[in-house]
């Protein structure tokens, strides 16, 4: 079945109709269709890949959930000249699990003087270009589009409450590095445990694949919700321990200087109490002087 022992498996058509399930006629005339790329020839022999096998089998998907061949012909050609992501989905019954955003977020247009009046003197050509490169703002026409109404609302906030809005800004550009690794995570599980299953072009496979994309959203977002203010509980809890440490606690030496100005007992200086105690010597009286 391979003249290639040591590489990838080739068929020839006979056996690549078999593989796929269909008559040797019908690959013909998928080949006449353009529905196949063409295989590779040794002479008079024509070699097809796994490649080749797994396009018939998507092919034959297609055609089960109702599409023409004509309709599957254009999907393919779009799909090898990376034009639509959209069309693909489509057919393949995910278009309600892509089209639909992860981020429920709402931009807003505002004016010059309005997003002035969010930030005051925060507004300077430094943090204008810094929220066009991190990606809050972008310029339409005369206006304004920040990404999101929520963003926006917590930037003024912090900067209300005395934070700067470069200080802002700069927090913002290191939390998009983090939030893009968690997403990277997030992605590669279900990539590996979800979206693996996409071999499977059946409706029954594609519907399966949908709905868990539609579940795994508010997941994601839990998970992370709830680790961030963990995280904050951590964080808050360290930053207030140092605090009241720092304000409780005697500075080093103080103690000592404590013992040396009041005495082992706290009564008044060692030496000051030395230098008031009166002569021994006339409080005592003489053994040897009797009083007339």
């Amino acid at each position: 079945m391979d003249d290639n022992a040591t590489g990838p498996r080739e068929y020839r058509v006979e056996e690549l109709a078999e593989a796929a399930g269909i008559p040797v006629r019908t690959l013909r005339f998928y080949r006449e269709r353009r529905l196949l790329p063409p295989p590779r020839r040794e002479g008079r022999i024509a070699w097809y890949s796994e490649d080749h096998l797994a396009r018939l089998r998507t092919i034959s998907a297609l055609l089960e959930r109702g599409h023409t061949l004509g309709g599957i012909a254009d999907l393919i050609a779009a799909w090898e000249k990376g034009r639509t992501l959209d069309g693909v989905a489509e057919l393949l019954g995910l278009e309600g699990a892509l089209a639909t955003p992860w981020s429920e977020e709402t931009p807003i247009r505002l004016s010059p003087q309005e997003l002035a009046d969010y930030f005051g003197e925060g507004i300077s050509p430094e943090n204008l270009t810094d929220s066009l490169e991190i990606g809050y703002i972008a310029v339409d026409g005369e206006q304004v589009v920040h990404v999101s109404r929520r963003l926006l609302d917590a930037s003024a906030a912090l900067v209300r409450e005395g934070v700067p809005l470069s200080a802002v800004l700069a927090a913002g550009r290191e939390v998009r590095i983090h939030v893009d690794a968690m997403a990277d995570l997030f992605t590669q599980v279900i990539k590996t445990h979800v979206m693996g299953d996409l071999a499977d072009l059946t409706p029954t496979g594609t519907h399966r694949i949908s709905a868990s994309l539609h579940r795994l959203r508010p997941l994601a977002k839990n998970i992370v919700d709830a680790e961030m203010s963990l995280a904050m509980d951590r964080r808050v809890r360290a930053e207030i321990d140092t605090w009241m440490r720092s304000h409780t606690e005697p500075s080093p030496g103080a103690h000592g200087d404590a013992l040396a100005a009041d005495g082992p007992d706290g009564d008044a200086p060692s030496d000051a109490a030395h230098d008031e105690q009166p002569d021994m010597a006339s409080v005592v009286p003489d053994p040897d002087h009797r009083t007339p």
